[in-house]
């Protein structure tokens, strides 16, 4: 039974739905179950690391009152630490580009936080700028800013530990396949190492944009699928020996975003098509009886202002 209120809007994140698949599987199709992480208040996954990261670093005492917070973001992670700053009274500055969207950069000013914005080259997410973006945090960390370090700050698995454990708790079923794109590669860690520790079996599938395949081919690469495809192997990942990797062509995302609008009603990104996409391919693979999980990792209303519901 859930409580007649809470105590903060942070209280309000997790416990999202889960969903199965039902029009666009075919027949010879293992089962399909989309985690709904856009139901989070800011619409996204990254809450959940947002929030782990910051009552971790206030426990420590690295955040106190008066610190000032920084992080370089393609837009929802931005959001999420932007919104929990604000309900925590922290102060938050975002380092950004305008190769992302625009609401979500709109979004992040409207909680309160500072925005600054590194040029893209043609709107492109290329490996150069997330290095410029990063560039410009070190600077600021010289300066006596608190850095959350998405990328390699381990705190985010408390977060996407409750994801996992969600998944187990709603489904209470054996769960053939994990598969979701990497971005700062925290939820594949976080949420692979419960399913495993319950099922050694399962199996743990990263995906990138074919754009940019460096866990596939060690290839760096452009594309637009925000979130996902750094040019790098990210250090949450590296370490990790149990999962395997595929790329999946950036338009067959973009088709399947639309296609879930259309035809099961999930309205999320670019990045949660492809997850899906790659889950249906995967649940081919694989045939009936087994079953495949992947994440709507955010809401389409965040892509509104650009190509892909155009």
């Amino acid at each position: 039974m859930f409580p007649s209120f809470h105590a903060t809007i942070l209280e309000a994140i997790g416990n999202t739905p889960m969903v199965k698949l039902s029009k666009i599987v075919p027949a010879d199709c293992a089962d399909i179950y989309v985690k709904l992480e856009y139901f989070n208040p800011t619409g996204s996954y990254k809450d959940r690391m947002a929030l782990a990261i910051v009552e971790e670093a206030e426990k420590r005492g690295d955040i106190k009152p008066g610190t000032r917070i920084v992080e370089y973001t393609g837009g929802s992670t931005g959001t999420s630490l932007a919104f929990v700053c604000a309900v925590k009274g922290h102060h938050f500055r975002a380092i950004t580009s305008d190769a992302f969207a625009k609401e979500k950069l709109q979004t992040i000013k409207l909680f309160g936080a500072e925005l600054e914005i590194v040029p893209s080259v043609d709107g492109k997410i290329t490996p150069d700028l997330f290095l410029r973006m990063e560039e410009r945090v070190l600077q600021l960390q010289e300066e006596g800013c608190y850095w959350t370090e998405q990328f390699e700050n381990r705190d985010a698995l408390i977060g996407y530990g409750y994801l996992g454990r969600e998944i187990i708790d709603q489904l209470n079923r054996p769960i053939d396949v994990f598969c979701a794109a990497v971005g700062t590669g925290g939820m594949m860690t976080g949420v692979a190492a419960v399913l495993k520790k319950v099922n050694d079996s399962t199996r743990i599938i990263a995906l990138e944009p074919a754009g940019s395949p460096i866990l596939t081919k060690g290839e760096k690469g452009s594309h637009r699928v925000e979130g996902t495809g750094t040019g790098r192997i990210v250090p949450l990942l590296q370490n990790r020996h149990d999962y395997e990797a595929r790329a999946i062509d950036e338009d067959k995302g973009r088709e399947m975003a639309r296609l879930l609008a259309k035809q099961e009603g999930i309205f999320a990104g670019t990045s949660s098509g492809l997850n899906v996409f790659a889950a249906i391919e995967l649940g081919k693979e694989l045939g009936p009886g087994h079953t495949i999980v992947t994440v709507a990792v955010d809401s389409g209303m965040k892509y509104l202002a650009g190509d892909l519901f155009g």
